[in-house]
C-alpha cells in the first residue's frame, strides 16, 4: 500500500437510473473481500493489470461517477472503469421480454438502475469461483481470503488491508497441499492449479462463449464455474449458473409458485428471457426472492490436518 495520489483519473455519466451500490456488490464477497469493498462513499478494486497492481477508485458525486486509479495499473482500471461499473451494460430488448412475465417485468421497473459489471479479466473471478465449489459460503471465504492473503500483494493506494490478486503462475507452482490449512480439499486445489496454469490462454479469450468452452475444458470445471465466471468477466446476462444449490428453487418459486425445481425446470422457466437468463436471476435476487427452505444446512468442514 502507498499513500501516494491517484496516477489517473476520470468523470463517468451514469444513465439515470443508475443503482451504484446495487451494480457493484457482485464484484466483492461480502464486505470484507480482500480484493474488493466499500467504504465510506468509494468503492474500491485491486486487481492485476498487464501493467502490474492497480486500484481503482470510483465514488459517486452528485449525480456522477469519479474513478481514480492507483498504482502501475491505475491507467488500465481507469480506462475500463466505466465496464467495471457496469456502465457497458447492454440492456436492449430486455423490457420486451421482461413484459411476458408480470413478476420480472415489476421487479425491471422498480431495479431498472441496476447494471451488470464486466471486469475484463478472467483468472481473479476463476479463482474465487473454484474455491466456491460445492462448500459453504463461510468455507469459500476463509479459502478466498487466506488464498489471497498468502499469495497476493498488498493493493496500492491509500486503503489498508486491500490486496491485488495473486498471478496465475504463482498459484500454478504450489504443490495442492499448501491450500490445505485454508480449507480446500485435494480436488479444489488441482482444479485450482490447473486453471491458473490455463490463465494465460483463458484471458486472450475474445468473448464469453469462447472463455465458457475452454474453461469447461478444464478437469474440474463444470457451467456453474464458467457461468461464475463469465458473467462478471464479460458481464454475459445470459450466463444461468447451471449446477447452482438455490438458484434453480429461487426460479421455480419466483416464476411459478414451485417450491422445488432442478436445473432443466430452470432453463425451462427461463427460456423466454433468452439472452438476458441471468439478468433475470439478478432481479430476483434484488428482489428478495427466495424458495421455501427445508432440511439441515450444509456443515463446515475442515481439511487443515490432511
Amino acid at each position: 500500500m502507498t499513500d501516494t495520489g491517484p496516477s489517473a483519473s476520470r468523470l463517468l455519466r451514469p444513465p439515470e437510473p443508475y443503482r451504484f451500490g446495487g451494480s457493484l456488490r457482485s464484484l466483492a464477497m461480502g464486505a470484507h473481500d480482500p480484493c474488493a469493498r466499500f467504504v465510506g462513499d468509494t468503492f474500491w478494486w485491486a486487481t492485476r493489470t498487464p501493467d502490474g497492481p492497480g486500484t481503482l477508485a470510483l465514488r459517486r458525486v452528485a449525480g456522477d461517477l469519479v474513478a481514480d486509479g492507483y498504482g502501475p495499473g491505475g491507467g488500465w482500471v481507469v480506462d475500463r472503469a466505466d465496464a467495471v461499473a457496469g456502465l457497458r451494460d447492454d440492456l436492449t430488448g430486455f423490457d420486451r421480454l421482461a413484459a411476458g412475465h408480470p413478476l420480472v417485468a415489476r421487479l425491471a421497473s422498480i431495479h431498472r438502475g441496476l447494471r451488470l459489471p464486466a471486469t475484463g479479466q478472467i483468472f481473479p473471478r476463476l479463482l474465487r469461483a473454484v474455491l466456491e465449489q460445492k462448500v459453504t459460503g463461510k468455507e469459500a471465504f476463509r479459502a478466498y481470503s487466506a488464498t489471497v492473503r498468502r499469495f497476493g500483494v498488498p493493493a496500492p493506494g491509500p486503503l489498508p488491508r486491500l490486496w491485488a490478486p495473486p498471478e496465475p503462475e504463482v498459484v500454478a507452482a504450489q504443490p495442492y497441499w499448501v491450500f490445505h490449512p485454508f480449507g480446500v480439499e485435494q480436488r479444489r486445489a488441482e482444479t485450482l492449479r490447473r486453471a491458473a496454469g490455463e490463465a494465460d490462454r483463458l484471458e486472450r479469450c475474445a468473448d464469453s462463449a469462447e472463455a465458457s468452452r475452454r474453461l469447461t475444458a478444464i478437469a474440474g470445471i463444470g457451467p456453474w464455474t464458467a457461468a461464475e465466471v463469465v458473467r462478471i468477466a464479460f458481464g454475459d446476462p445470459d450466463a444461468v449458473s447451471v449446477g447452482d444449490y438455490h438458484i434453480p428453487n429461487t426460479v421455480a418459486w419466483a416464476l411459478a409458485g414451485e417450491a422445488r425445481g432442478d436445473d432443466a425446470r430452470m432453463l425451462d422457466l427461463l427460456e423466454p428471457f433468452r439472452g438476458h437468463r441471468a439478468r433475470v436471476c439478478v432481479l430476483l435476487e434484488a428482489g428478495g426472492h427466495h424458495a421455501p427452505r427445508f432440511g439441515p444446512r450444509m456443515p463446515i468442514r475442515s481439511f487443515a490436518r490432511f
